[in-house]
C-alpha cells in the first residue's frame, strides 16, 4: 500500500474487525498510548468495529497534555518579558496555566509566535540579534531530535540569543508507572509508530518481559490500528508477550540511529512532572550541562516557579486510562475548548479534544 485511502478502505477495516471477533474470546484491555491513535480510533469510530470482549483504553501519549502546569506558568513568565520572541507550536498557545494561557498573554502586547519547527526560533534569532529569542521544546522522542539540533546548530553559530524551555518526555517509563501501579488495568499496548521511527523497538523488550504484556507498534490509520488490534490480540490468547512491529513500513528495530545520537549529544535523561499524574522517574530530556546555557528556564531565573491545576480538571485520570472523558462532570459544560480547565480539551491529540468533536453527545437508542 502507498497511498492514505487504501488504509482506510471499509472493506478491509471489516474484515480484520471480523478476525478479531473471531479470534478474542474473553474480555481484554488494550491501550493506545498515542493521542494521534486515540483522535483515529474516535474519528473512524474503529472501537464501534469491535466485539464487546476488547476494550480500548485511552493513554498518556499527548506530549501537550503532560505538560506541567508549572512549565506552562513558566513560559507565561518567560513570554511577558519585554525584548522576548517565545516561539510555540499552535495547540501550546491554548493550554492552561495555574491562571492563564499563552494567548492571553499574547493579546496583552506580549510578541508570542507560532513557527512549524524550531529551525524557524533558529532562523528568527539569526534574524533578530536585538532580541531574545525562546522556543518552547516540547514533545516525545520524536520532536527531540529537531529541537537538538537546534540546540546543536546555535552553539555551532554562538547565537547567544536563543534558548529553549525544555519539556520533553519519553514513554517506556510512563508505560512502567502505569504497568507498575495499583490500578492497572492493561493487558496490552499498542506503541506509537513516530517516536519507534525514531528509537526502534528494542527499549519495549524489557517491559514485555518484566510485564508480561504484549506491546505491537502500529501507525495512525484505520488499518494499522486494527491490524495491530488483531496482533495484540492474537498474542494474549496465546499467551504470549512480545514486541511486534505492524508499522514495519517505517519502524526498524533499530530505529534512526543519527537521530539518537543527536539527542544523546544535547540532552540527557532525567525525572520529569507529567500533567496530572505527578513524578516518573527517568522520564524525560533536559539539556547537558555543555549546552545550559540555551537553558531558558535557567536563562531567566523562572524554573522556581510552581503551578496550580484546577481542582475541577480530572484531565490525570483520563490521561492514565482510568476514565473516559465524557465520564467527567466538567466535560462538555465547565471545561470546553474555548474555556478549557486542562490540555486535554484543547491540544490537537488530547482525548477530551478528540471526544467533544466526535463524541460531544451520547448516541441515540436504536429503535
Amino acid at each position: 500500500m502507498r497511498f492514505v485511502d487504501e488504509f482506510r478502505d471499509g472493506m478491509a477495516a471489516r474484515s480484520l474487525a471480523g478476525a478479531i471477533r473471531r479470534t478474542v474470546t474473553r474480555p481484554w484491555a488494550l491501550m493506545e498510548v498515542c493521542g494521534g491513535q486515540t483522535h483515529a480510533i474516535v474519528r473512524f469510530g474503529l472501537d464501534e468495529l469491535l466485539p464487546p470482549e476488547i476494550s480500548l483504553i485511552h493513554g498518556p501519549g499527548c506530549p501537550v497534555c503532560v505538560t506541567p502546569v508549572a512549565l506552562i506558568d513558566q513560559a507565561l513568565a518567560i513570554a511577558a518579558r519585554p525584548g522576548v520572541i517565545f516561539c510555540s507550536f499552535g495547540d501550546m498557545l491554548r493550554v492552561p496555566g495555574s491562571a492563564e494561557d499563552l494567548l492571553s498573554v499574547k493579546s496583552r502586547g506580549a510578541d508570542v509566535r507560532v513557527v512549524y519547527s524550531p529551525l524557524d526560533a533558529l532562523a528568527l534569532a539569526r534574524q533578530r540579534p536585538d532580541r531574545e529569542v525562546v522556543f518552547f521544546a516540547v514533545g516525545f522522542e520524536t520532536t527531540a531530535p529537531a529541537n537538538a539540533l537546534a540546540v546543536a546548530q546555535a552553539e555551532r553559530e554562538g547565537l547567544r540569543n536563543f534558548s529553549i524551555l525544555v519539556s520533553h518526555v519519553r514513554v517506556p517509563p510512563a508505560l512502567e508507572a502505569i504497568l507498575a501501579s495499583p490500578r492497572r488495568r492493561v493487558d496490552a499496548f499498542l506503541a506509537a509508530g513516530h517516536v519507534c521511527a525514531v528509537m526502534g523497538t528494542q527499549e519495549y523488550l524489557p517491559l514485555a518481559a518484566k510485564h508480561h504484556v504484549p506491546i505491537v507498534v502500529t501507525g495512525f490509520e484505520p488499518l494499522d490500528l486494527l491490524q495491530g488490534i488483531l496482533m495484540a490480540v492474537r498474542q494474549l490468547e496465546e499467551g504470549r508477550a512480545e514486541v511486534e512491529n505492524q508499522y514495519a513500513r517505517l519502524v526498524k528495530a533499530g530505529g534512526n540511529r543519527p537521530a539518537q545520537a543527536l539527542i544523546t549529544r544535547v540532552f540527557q535523561v532525567e525525572d520529569r512532572d507529567w500533567r496530572g499524574i505527578g513524578a516518573i522517574p527517568s522520564s524525560g530530556f533536559g539539556l547537558r550541562e555543555a549546552y545550559a546555557g540555551f537553558d531558558a528556564g535557567r536563562r531567566f531565573g523562572v524554573r522556581e516557579i510552581g503551578g496550580r491545576e484546577s481542582p475541577d480538571c480530572q484531565s490525570g485520570l483520563v490521561l492514565q486510562g482510568l476514565l473516559k472523558p465524557r465520564e467527567c462532570p466538567a466535560f462538555g459544560t465547565t471545561c470546553t475548548p474555548d474555556q478549557p480547565l486542562g490540555a486535554t480539551m484543547v491540544s490537537s491529540e488530547g482525548a477530551c479534544a478528540a471526544y467533544y468533536r466526535y463524541r460531544r453527545f451520547e448516541p441515540a437508542e436504536a429503535p
